[in-house]
């Protein structure tokens, strides 16, 4: 498939049927909500579902066959991280390891670096996070501090990252720092990847309300030597495009996750409403004050769901995803706000209840407002590019 020759499959393969089918039934095999419930309480990592999802090599499909992928692009991943999430579960190391950091490798990355790090990549037994964000750059990206300084055959990468998801289970984080010149000045972006245990970097949790068992992260380099061939790409000026190209997967896999939760919500909510009666013998779903809002949300859901499937379609093509990707990633996130706050309504005083589970997914379905990109980001996205308006800052 090439950029002139998209194809944006609407009916699904039967491939990707059996793929969605096997995911959900492999996270129903831990236990599937109870499973993410377990370990959040026992402050563990989701392990044993990552373990039983490379072994059938879930986790890799996106990436090129000769690397030990399964060559199925990011249409096939993002139902994978759509059918976690649908099924009570998070994994949010997929949507950095195989989606950002394998498709910046595949994409920039020099031969001996695919051939180096992808394998592992694709197999889950290499976990790379992905750390981008500044304290005081914030979504401004033109505007980081973490400096890299070349000393030989190494650099020196000193600096500060926050909220970096996954470290605790990563091996290595894909840090995106910008060459310090010779004059002092700060030049182009490095993608340099860096081990979680090199001397020099500090690691300090960020506890959120999010009930997660993914944790986050403030990072501190201080003089932490990388070699140069960990440098993505054939040369120091690699970085820019590469950089923003990894951008494209992150919000394909943080729709799919949100189209997964806006799903899970309902059907927990449609369940709930077929079985509930109070006005007689009629079921709660059958008056239209809560029908009609559930099946606005599912309209909503299925939109959402049908736009990130087209931005995973060109971004396979190598057509331009960038407009795409954030729509689905707006839309996905509004729509799972939405399905988990109707659900909840639904409900009535059961939804505040924790034996529900959906307060517990109230706050995983708002964090995508705001990340990985903010809705209002994406709406200055969308102004300046999509419909030629004036840059608003």
């Amino acid at each position: 498939m090439t950029a002139e020759t998209v194809a944006l499959p609407i009916v699904p393969t039967d491939e990707e049927v059996e793929i969605r089918k096997a995911v959900r039934g492999i996270c129903q095999s831990v236990g599937g909500p109870e499973y993410h419930k377990r370990i959040v309480a026992a402050d563990e990592s989701p392990r044993e579902l990552w373990d039983k999802l490379a072994e059938k090599g879930y986790l890799g499909v996106n990436l090129p066959e000769r690397y030990g992928g399964g060559g199925l692009g990011m249409h096939a991943l993002q139902a994978v991280g759509e059918e976690i999430s649908a099924s009570g579960c998070s994994l949010l190391l997929i949507v950095v390891s195989p989606a950002i950091v394998g498709s910046i490798i595949t994409r920039h990355g020099t031969e001996e670096q695919r051939e180096r790090w992808l394998p592992g990549i694709a197999d889950g037994s290499l976990r790379v996070a992905f750390a981008i964000t500044e304290p005081d750059a914030g979504t401004n990206s033109h505007n980081l501090s973490t400096a890299a300084t070349r000393d030989g055959d190494v650099y020196r990468l000193n600096g500060q990252k926050t909220y970096i998801s996954g470290v605790e289970d990563a091996h290595a984080i894909l840090v995106i720092a910008r060459k310090r010149e010779d004059d002092g000045s700060l030049g182009l972006p490095l993608l340099m990847i860096v081990d979680t245990d090199s001397p020099g970097l500090e690691k300090q949790h960020i506890p959120v309300a999010v009930k997660t068992s993914d944790k986050q992260w403030q990072l501190f380099f201080d003089n932490v030597e990388v070699p140069a061939d960990r440098v993505v790409g054939e040369s120091e000026t690699a970085g820019l495009k590469a950089a923003f190209d990894g951008l494209n997967p992150e919000r394909i896999m943080g729709a799919s996750v949100a189209n997964g939760v806006g799903r899970r919500a309902l059907e927990l909510a449609s369940a709930y409403a077929n079985e509930r009666k109070v006005w007689g013998n009629a079921p709660i779903g059958s008056h239209q004050g809560l029908s009609h809002p559930l099946a606005q949300a599912k309209i909503e859901l299925e939109l959402a769901r049908l736009m990130t499937q087209k931005a995973a379609a060109l971004y396979d093509a190598g057509a331009p995803a960038g407009e795409p990707a954030n729509m689905a990633k707006y839309a996905a996130a509004e729509a799972a706000i939405k399905c988990v706050d109707q659900a909840i309504q639904t409900h009535g005083g059961n939804g505040f209840a924790l034996e529900y589970g959906l307060t517990d997914m109230y706050w995983g379905a708002r964090l995508t407002r705001t990340a990985p990109v903010s809705r209002e980001m994406i709406l200055n996205y969308v102004a300046e590019h999509s419909l030629g308006l004036p840059r608003s800052y």
